[in-house]
Formats: C-alpha cells, sequence, structure tokens
C-alpha cells in the first residue's frame, strides 16, 4: 500500500523557516517520513495548512527557487 505523501517534488528548502517551499515539511520530517507511523504522518499532514500560511509557502512567488524567478 502507498504511503501518503505532501510531496510536490519542488524540494526547496527554506533557509528561514527550515521548512520546504513545496510541502511544508522539514527536512527531518521528510528524511523520516517513511518510518513515521501512519498517526504520525496524519498529524504532521493536518498541520501543513497552517504552516503553509504562516510562512507563506505555497504561494507562486515561494513554491519556486528564487534562481527561476
Amino acid at each position: 500500500m502507498a504511503i501518503a505523501s505532501p510531496c510536490t517534488k519542488v524540494c526547496t528548502i527554506d533557509p528561514r523557516s527550515g521548512l520546504c517551499l513545496g510541502c511544508a515539511r522539514t527536512l527531518d520530517e521528510i528524511g523520516r517520513w517513511t518510518s513515521f507511523s501512519e498517526s504520525e504522518r496524519c498529524r504532521i499532514m493536518s498541520e501543513l495548512p497552517k504552516r503553509r500560511a504562516a510562512h507563506g509557502i505555497g504561494t507562486r512567488e515561494t513554491s519556486m527557487p528564487a534562481s527561476a524567478r
């Protein structure tokens, strides 16, 4: 069975927040994603909308590397 993931294939870490500009996860969360329990992944995924809003992640400008803008 496939593990649900919020990955958007952007994979660029914002140095200020430490969050991926694509999915809003930390490097630790990304690296350990497959070892987390389903309930832990669900908890993290439920936090992502607040993280995106708080850090402006997911907007067109922040979802692409500065070099591509």
